[in-house]
């Protein structure tokens, strides 16, 4: 999926394909890639929410942009609403976990973890990853910053999966989530702030990838 998204996207910020054409078939782009057609789709959806393509029902999909938009929009809120939210609530809340958690919180986030590591679905990923920070939240012991990450649930499972679908971050996320339950385990406040703040910034770091990609470099004499 990644590599049909990358390859259009160069078609577009190209100019290969202009802004107002329309791209071919969903039928013709799967042939042309070797994909099936839900993958296809996945890739289409990726280039919509970046900004690059506008999907009619019954017509087909048309170049709107050559560049991504500069701040997405997940639902209710845009990518650097959830950036700012997150860096400003997130880390205090799970600094407040390690010193709050009991062992049912401990135990809930250890099997969220080692489901999200088994985990093969992209769909089912996202539920899980959405439900582990909630329950950072509610380790905090304060129903105020409950609160908070439930209402911004939709636009970070929406985010969570294009980034997943875009960034490849699925096994990265685990393995950060992993470190954020050692130190919540571990009740140590300053450790859990900082593996939160790590995890955020890896996830910020991403998104400005996709934003700005490096250029593909061809080896001499291909075009």
């Amino acid at each position: 999926m990644e590599a049909v998204l990358v390859d259009i996207r160069q078609a577009i910020e190209s100019n290969v394909l202009p802004v107002g054409e329309k791209l071919p078939a969903e039928a013709q782009l799967a042939k042309q890639y070797g994909v099936s057609r839900p993958v296809l789709r996945e890739a289409l959806r990726g280039l919509q929410a970046l900004g690059l393509i506008v999907s009619h029902t019954g017509k087909g999909s048309y170049v709107a942009s050559n560049r991504p938009v500069e701040n997405p929009i997940f639902g209710s809120y845009s990518l650097r609403d959830l950036a700012e939210v997150r860096r400003h609530v997130e880390i205090p809340i799970c600094g407040y976990a390690a010193l709050r958690r009991t062992e049912d919180d401990l135990d809930m986030l250890e099997s969220l973890i080692e489901r999200m590591e088994e985990e093969t679905d992209s769909i089912a990923w996202v539920a899980l990853d959405t439900l582990f920070h909630i329950t950072i939240a509610q380790a905090a012991a304060n129903p105020a910053f409950q609160k908070i990450i439930e209402e911004i649930r939709d636009a970070l499972g929406r985010q969570s999966r294009m980034l997943n679908q875009i960034g490849g971050r699925r096994e990265k996320s685990n393995a950060e989530h992993r470190r954020i339950l050692e130190a919540v385990t571990a009740a140590d406040h300053e450790l859990a702030e900082q593996a939160m703040a790590e995890h955020l910034a890896h996830v910020e770091s991403a998104w400005a990838s996709i934003m700005n990609p490096k250029p593909i470099l061809r080896p001499p004499g291909k075009s």
